[in-house]
């Protein structure tokens, strides 16, 4: 019996209860009793994990991946749309998880790569992959789509109420009915926005606000690396002209979703991307964009493939999460002054969360988690706390405005985000023949009154670092040199 019972408090404790908060106690360990031979009472689930709610690839073969590209709660229920990496994939698709945890692949699910997911609010449906679904929970397909890669679905400028715009990961940009369904492609965007031949095209997110729609591209391989080529974009389509925003890959578009609630606040737009020397957010408001830099919590995500997805979210009422290259942050919905600030980050981590929202009471992260180099594909959903991010991991990361770059004299960098950082250290090379001094100056308030914080002057091909003291931080940094030069400016955070 002794025997039994230490099997049985290990059992328990390799579970791991759940938080407070995230599902019933009852069901949150793999209780003791069940070594006894009794059965749990529920799904079993380890720290906000069901294993039952695992969407997996059937057998072998072409399935190269598994991913849950978008969530959404409607009609009573938590939809799923998975994704696999190449249209061959099969066996999975629509999902629908109950309040009692189960899950089945909705009969009208079609495989393919979807990652798209909008309420449309005048006709009380949502679009998720190739289905629109109502209020009562049924599910029609567009037929013209099914086999397309789609990656986003946005309001439509000019009739709203009766159609939308879809997104595809090679650029092809549709206009549907909502009614009959019909499909109607408006544009190839890699033609129209001179994408470079040699690049696979690999847009993401996009969105509709202030009249216009924002499309993002994130292509971006070795040549982006070394200046070769600018292959990845952000784009925006006014109904009469596309714009070139930026030539760097950009990943997700989003803002407020209701744009009837968002234009109390300016339908703001947020964009996500990067370069080499850091992540980018694009934010457009009033009319006008603005540009911040970001450190990268990890290098793994320099890639087209490894950046599934990135999401910016309304998690909760009026509080927006954004996931960037391994860093959730906090992102205040809300400009005034039209600035940016506010922006915290909450965690770094090694999860892949294409998609996030809360349900019932829970946070639900997906997954992109296993494919075929592996094992058989699979990817599942974990459910928790909003607050346990925070326990994640404590935020770390690098950056900077500048990486072996060709500065202009008396042109302040873009702000680099400080705040929420524990250690903060700053390095300087000066790569020019010729003496430089590089102003520092910080913003700890947020709207735009810059301080100076020190002057470092260096020598032709010199080297310094700055350790900033313990405690001290502010929203932005920014560097000004005073003469024309090559330079790298990078902070590290630990």
């Amino acid at each position: 019996m002794k025997v039994k019972a230490a099997v049985a408090i290990l059992v328990f404790m390799m579970s791991g209860c759940l938080a407070e908060g995230q599902v019933d106690s009852e069901q949150s360990c793999l209780a003791a009793g069940e070594v006894e031979g009794r059965k749990p009472d529920g799904p079993v689930h380890i720290k906000g994990v069901f294993p039952n709610l695992t969407v997996m690839a059937p057998g072998i073969g072409s399935n190269s991946e598994t991913g849950i590209g978008a969530l959404i709660p409607w009609a009573d229920k938590l939809w799923a749309i998975g994704y696999v990496s190449h249209i061959r994939g099969t066996g999975i698709g629509l999902y629908e998880i109950s309040e009692d945890m189960t899950m089945r692949l909705h009969p009208a699910s079609v495989t393919g790569t979807f990652a798209n997911r909008m309420v449309h609010w005048e006709s009380g449906q949502v679009f998720i992959g190739p289905h629109v679904i109502d209020a009562l929970g049924n599910v029609r397909t567009i037929e013209t789509l099914r086999s397309h890669r789609l990656t986003a679905t946005m309001r439509h400028l000019t009739d709203p109420a009766n159609k939308v715009y879809f997104l595809t990961m090679e650029g092809a940009f549709f206009e549907v009915d909502i009614e009959t369904l019909r499909a109607k492609m408006l544009f190839d965007l890699v033609h129209r926005l001179e994408i470079p031949a040699d690049a696979t095209p690999h847009f993401k997110g996009a969105h509709t606000a202030q009249g216009r729609v924002v499309v993002a591209n994130n292509t971006y391989e070795e040549p982006e690396f070394l200046g070769q080529r600018q292959a990845g974009l952000l784009a925006e389509w006014s109904g009469d002209e596309w714009t070139v925003v930026e030539r760097n890959p950009f990943v997700e578009v989003s803002g407020k979703q209701n744009p009837r609630v968002g234009s109390r606040y300016g339908n703001t737009v947020f964009a996500t991307g990067w370069c080499r020397s850091s992540v980018i957010l694009r934010v457009l408001h009033d009319g006008k964009w603005s540009r911040y830099l970001l450190p990268k919590g990890s290098h793994s995500f320099d890639h087209t493939w490894n950046t599934e997805w990135m999401r910016i979210r309304e998690a909760q009422t009026e509080r927006y999460l954004m996931d960037v290259h391994g860093i959730f942050y906090e992102l205040p919905p809300l400009l005034y002054g039209g600035r940016a600030w506010g922006i915290r980050p909450i965690c770094s981590h090694l999860r892949i969360v294409p998609d996030f929202c809360y349900w019932r009471g829970l946070f639900v992260m997906a997954g992109d988690q296993t494919d075929n180099a592996v094992g058989q594909p699979q990817s599942g959903l974990w459910f928790g706390n909003i607050d346990e991010l925070w326990n994640m991991g404590k935020p770390s990361g690098w950056g900077g405005p500048w990486w072996q770059s060709q500065v202009r004299a008396d042109q302040p960098s873009d702000p680099f985000l400080m705040t929420g950082f524990d250690k903060k250290v700053l390095h300087l090379a000066n790569e020019s023949d010729h003496a430089v001094g590089f102003t520092v100056e910080v913003d700890f308030l947020g709207n735009g009154s810059w301080k100076e914080y020190t002057v470092f002057k260096l020598p032709p091909n010199g080297y310094h670092h700055h350790e900033f003291p313990d405690g001290f931080s502010a929203h932005w940094a920014r560097i000004t040199a005073d003469r024309d030069c090559t330079a790298t400016v990078y902070f590290i955070y630990n």
